[in-house]
This record gives structure tokens, C-alpha cells and sequence, in this order.
């Protein structure tokens, strides 16, 4: 097991509610080949599309799986605030409880964070779904920020809570560390989130318009909840190109048809050491698969 500062770590409480899906003031979108579509998108809870299920080729653009939510309530000094808080000290794995409405009481666990509409995105059980209402409340148990290896200094944590760390196909070889990944992902195809100064919170989208790189890495039956390795890509202090470097992540929401967007990945492990990260390809690396859920 990877050494870590885990005894220092501090768990707080964040909550949010369930989101409603948003539209602009037109409702459709242009596709990056020029086509009008309106088609589900950000927020809500979606019924039908859960971690474990494919990514690619819905009839969707962005959508999120299971619940969307963010906390809507003004801060006084800064009136996004809370939501800043809700979505940078959320990790994935983290625990969820309803507290509101029919569902109350009922467990989830944090699969994501999408940037741009600020949403952390939770799974709960089918049946859970149906009793869930837009607004109910859900505290999350907020652990992981913070979170360091202390025999791998030269790699950075980010949003991952120290119990999935633990779960994660890593092992300690010669001095790196080895993980298995559902998927290799060029930094060439990497789009929306590029440039950002921080990855405590939000994502970053795979391009899957060109399709003989798509057909090489194989991306065409992503995942949602797959963990992925960004070649030639740094998280440590933003999202920046580096030859040797290599950041861990998991498909948090789906494929996209808009220009420089596609299934965003919020970040987990990041390295700017070349060789600390070594990956090879692993076809459970997905949560659902660690978290023993069914889809199809």
C-alpha cells in the first residue's frame, strides 16, 4: 500500500443540490461540422447513463451521469463561493447523503467534477434515482485535498479521496509507480480546460473528431468512470503540454459534438518527472468496476 499523509488529512462537510439542466437563450448547438442539434446536456439526473456505460456516440453533448449538482446558495463575500468550495474540496470517491425529499438517507459516491457549469456528479443506485427530486440537498463528506505520497514527492494528488487511492491498480516499481488505465490519451487531442492555472476543480475534454487517432488509442468505447493516462501532459500547477510528463484521470462526463470539446476527465495523479509515471493498459480500470456496480 502507498505510504501517505492520510493522518493529517482533515474530512469536512460541503453540500449541494440536485441541478436542473440549463439551455442558453437558443436552444440548440452548432456541432463542429456545422450541423444544429438540440440534445440533452449538462445537469439533472440522468436515468439511463450511469459510470461503467459508454461515453461515445449518445445523442448528447456534455451530459452527466447520474446526479448534477452544485451549490446555488450566494456567499456574501465572494457570491460563488460556496460553490467554489463545494466543487475544489470534493474529491471523487467521497462519500454522498441525501439529506432532503423522498430520498433521504440514501448513499452515494462522488465520480467527478465538471468545470465551465461548476458541477460535482454522484452516483446512487437506479432506485434511488427515481426518488430523487431537482433541488433535494446532498451533504458530501469532503476528503482528499491535501492528500501527498510520501515516498513519491515528484507526483501530485488531485481530487481523489485516500480510500479509492488504495483501490486503484498502483503499484511501486524501481522508484515509479506503475498504473493500469482503461486508455492511452495523446495530449495532441486534448481540448476545453487547456490553459487553466489550477486543477483542484473542473475537467479536461478529449477531442474525438479525428478518427484515425481515435482508432489507434482506441477511444471509441470510452467509458464514463474510466481511468485514463494524458501522455506528454502536467497538472501540477494547470493544464500544460510536457513532453515526459503524464497525468491520471477519470471520464467524468460524455462525448461532445461542439469544436475543442469531447468526454472530460478530471484529474487524479500528475507527474512533470518523466518516467515517475509508468502506465500499461487495464480493462477494469473503471470505478464501476473497483465499486462492483452493473452496468451494461
Amino acid at each position: 500500500m502507498l505510504r501517505t499523509n492520510i493522518e493529517d488529512l482533515v474530512m469536512i462537510s460541503v453540500m449541494g443540490k440536485v441541478s436542473h439542466p440549463v439551455k442558453g437563450q437558443r436552444p440548440y448547438l452548432v456541432a463542429h461540422d456545422g450541423e444544429i442539434m438540440v440534445l440533452p446536456g449538462v445537469g439533472g439526473i440522468t436515468y439511463n447513463k450511469r459510470i461503467g456505460d459508454i461515453c461515445v456516440g449518445l445523442a448528447a453533448d456534455h451530459v452527466e451521469p447520474g446526479v448534477s449538482t452544485q451549490n446555488t446558495e450566494k456567499c456574501e463575500f465572494y457570491a460563488p463561493g460556496y460553490n467554489r468550495a463545494y466543487n475544489a474540496l470534493t474529491c471523487v470517491g467521497n462519500t454522498a447523503r441525501v439529506v432532503s425529499g423522498d430520498a433521504k438517507g440514501s448513499k452515494g459516491i462522488v465520480t467527478g467534477k465538471h468545470g465551465g457549469i461548476e458541477h460535482v456528479l454522484i452516483d446512487f443506485e437506479p432506485e434511488v434515482l427515481d426518488k430523487l427530486l431537482i433541488e433535494d440537498k446532498i451533504l458530501i463528506k469532503a476528503i482528499g485535498q491535501g492528500l501527498r505520497l510520501s515516498d513519491h514527492p515528484e507526483v501530485a494528488v488531485r481530487n481523489l479521496d485516500p480510500g479509492l487511492l488504495a483501490q486503484l491498480h498502483i503499484e511501486e516499481r524501481d522508484g515509479h509507480l506503475r498504473c493500469g488505465v482503461a486508455k492511452m490519451v495523446p495530449a495532441k487531442i486534448m481540448g476545453s480546460g487547456i490553459g487553466a492555472d489550477q486543477t483542484w476543480s473542473g475537467d479536461y475534454d478529449i477531442q474525438l473528431f479525428d478518427e484515425k487517432t481515435v482508432d489507434e488509442f482506441e477511444l471509441g468505447d470510452l467509458r464514463f468512470g474510466d481511468f485514463v493516462a494524458i501522455l506528454d501532459t502536467d497538472h501540477t500547477y494547470g493544464r500544460v503540454y510536457k513532453q515526459g510528463a503524464m497525468t491520471i484521470g477519470i471520464v467524468v462526463h460524455s462525448d461532445c459534438y461542439i469544436s475543442g470539446h469531447g468526454p472530460g476527465v478530471t484529474t487524479l495523479l500528475t507527474t512533470n518527472t518523466p518516467g515517475k509515471i509508468e502506465t500499461y493498459l487495464d480493462s477494469d480500470a473503471n470505478l464501476a468496476r473497483l465499486l462492483g456496480i452493473t452496468t451494461k
